[in-house]
C-alpha cells in the first residue's frame, strides 16, 4: 500500500493532478521525500504550481528529451507569458538575446550555432584546461585563511569556473564578479514566481551584458587572439558565420551555463562527499574512480530539476496523458535520477553502481554543450580540494536556497 504524502503534498489519483508549492521549505530543502512517493504514485502528473503535466520517470524523461516531436523554440512563436504581463516591452533587452539563444532554438538554426559553438567544446579540446585548473584549484586553497571558517561557494565554487570560462572567452577576468552578477539576474527569470521587479533587474542585466560584450567584439575583430570569442567571431559553416546578434546570446549562454550549473554541483558534491563520512581521498584513489564520484554526484543531487519543452504535434506522453501542439511539459530531471526503476537503492551514494547514467545534463540535440567542461572542472577541483584538506568538515549546516528548478545551497561553510 502506498503511504500518505508529505504533508504538503496534495495529490488527486483521479485526475492527477498534485499541489506542490515550490516554495514550500521542507521541499526545498529535500525534495527527493516529494520524489520518491511520486515515482510510487503516479511519475506523471499535472503539476498544477506550474499548470502543465510532468513526466519524472528515467525512461520518460531520456525518451522525451531526445523526441524530435518536442523542442525548446514554442511553435506558435508566442512568448513565454509565465511571468508579471503578457506585454513584453519591458523585457526587450532580454528577449533579444533569448531569440538567438542556442538553449531556445530548433533545426535548422540550432543545428548552425550549435556546431560553430562545439567546436571548443569537445573532450579533446577541454582536456587541454586540465593543468590550467588543476593550478587554479590550488591558488584558490591557498587563499583561505588557516583555521578560520570559509564559504566554499563563494571562495572556490563559485571563482573556479567563472574564470576559465572567462580565459577561454578571452574577456577579462577581473569582469568575474560583474559577470556572475549579470549571470544571476538574468538566471532569476526561469524559476518559478518571478515578478517585475525580477524581470526588469533581469532585462537591465541583459542590456549591460550585451554592451560589454558588443565592445569586446569589436576589440577582438580588429585584434583577433586564440581565444573562443575570436574563434565564434571567426568560425564558418558553409560558407556562413555567427551573425553579430548570435555571437552575443551565444557567449552569453556559454558565460552563463559555463559556471552556473557547476557552482551548485560542486557545492552539492562536497555535501554529498562529507555526509559519508571517513576520509574523503578514499573516493579519489585513481582518474577512473574520481570520475565514477563525478557521476554519481551529478547523479544523486543535480544543480537543474526541470527542463521544460513544447509539443509540436499531438502526442500521448503518458497513459491518458495528451498533449496539444504548444502545451509544454516538464522533465524533471532530479525526479528520473532517482527513479528505483532505473536505479538499485537510488538514495544510496554508490559510486561503483553498475548502472550508473543520469539525466542531469539533457539529452539529444539539446544536451549540455558544456558537459564535457563541468565534468573536469567537477573531477579536478573536487580531487584537488580533498587532497589538500582531508580533514574538511562542514562549519555549520547548509541549506538550499529557495530557487526551484536550480537545485544549489545558499552558502557552504566548511572548516579545515
Amino acid at each position: 500500500m502506498l503511504a500518505n504524502p508529505p504533508t504538503y503534498l496534495a495529490y488527486d489519483p483521479a485526475t492527477r493532478r498534485v499541489r506542490l508549492d515550490p516554495h514550500e521549505p521542507a521541499f526545498v530543502q529535500n525534495p527527493y521525500e516529494a520524489y520518491r512517493w511520486l515515482h510510487g504514485a503516479s511519475p506523471a502528473f499535472f503539476w498544477e504550481d506550474f499548470g502543465f503535466w510532468c513526466l519524472g520517470g528515467f525512461d520518460s524523461v531520456n525518451r522525451l528529451l531526445r523526441d524530435r516531436r518536442f523542442g525548446r523554440q514554442n511553435p506558435g512563436g508566442v512568448p513565454d507569458t509565465r511571468g508579471t504581463a503578457t506585454d513584453r516591452r519591458h523585457l526587450a533587452a532580454f528577449d533579444a538575446i533569448e531569440a538567438n539563444s542556442l538553449l531556445e532554438l530548433e533545426p535548422p538554426v540550432h543545428t548552425r550555432l550549435r556546431t560553430l559553438v562545439n567546436r571548443a567544446f569537445v573532450s579533446r579540446q577541454v582536456e587541454r584546461l586540465r593543468p590550467r585548473i588543476e593550478v587554479l584549484a590550488n591558488e584558490l586553497i591557498d587563499r583561505f585563511e588557516p583555521h578560520a571558517p570559509v564559504d566554499l561557494l563563494s571562495a572556490y565554487a563559485a571563482p573556479l569556473p567563472i574564470t576559465i570560462i572567462a580565459e577561454m572567452l578571452g574577456v577579462p577576468v577581473e569582469m568575474g564578479p560583474q559577470l556572475l552578477d549579470w549571470s544571476h539576474q538574468m538566471v532569476a527569470m526561469y524559476m518559478h514566481g518571478r515578478t517585475r521587479e525580477v524581470e526588469e533587474t533581469a532585462n537591465r542585466a541583459a542590456n549591460d551584458f550585451a554592451d560589454f560584450l558588443r565592445r569586446h567584439a569589436k576589440e577582438r575583430r580588429q585584434n583577433p587572439g586564440d581565444d573562443l570569442l575570436s574563434l565564434l567571431i571567426s568560425a564558418q559553416e558553409d560558407g556562413q558565420r555567427l551573425s553579430e546578434d548570435e555571437l552575443i546570446s551565444s557567449t552569453i549562454l556559454l558565460l552563463n551555463a559555463g559556471h552556473e550549473a557547476t557552482v551548485h554541483q560542486t557545492g552539492n558534491g562536497v555535501r554529498t562527499i562529507l555526509a559519508q563520512g571517513g576520509d574523503p581521498r578514499r573516493f579519489f584513489t585513481s582518474p577512473e574512480a574520481t570520475a565514477k564520484v563525478v557521476e554519481e554526484c551529478v547523479r544523486i543531487d543535480a544543480p537543474l530539476h526541470m527542463f521544460t519543452r513544447y509539443a509540436y504535434e499531438e502526442l500521448e506522453i503518458a497513459p491518458g496523458v495528451t498533449l496539444k501542439p504548444g502545451d509544454l511539459v516538464g522533465l524533471l530531471l532530479g525526479m528520473a535520477n532517482y527513479d528505483p526503476l532505473a536505479f538499485a537503492e537510488p538514495e544510496a551514494f554508490s559510486p561503483e553502481r553498475t548502472d550508473q547514467k543520469n539525466v542531469t545534463f539533457g539529452a539529444g540535440i539539446h544536451f549540455c554543450v558544456g558537459a564535457p567542461l563541468a565534468r573536469l572542472e567537477l573531477q579536478v577541483s573536487l580531487k584537488t580540494l580533498f587532497d589538500r584538506l582531508p580533514h574538511l568538515q562542514l562549519a555549520e549546516t547548509p541549506r538550499f536556497r529557495d530557487t526551484y528548478h536550480f537545485h544549489g545551497l545558499e552558502t557552504l561553510n566548511i572548516k579545515a
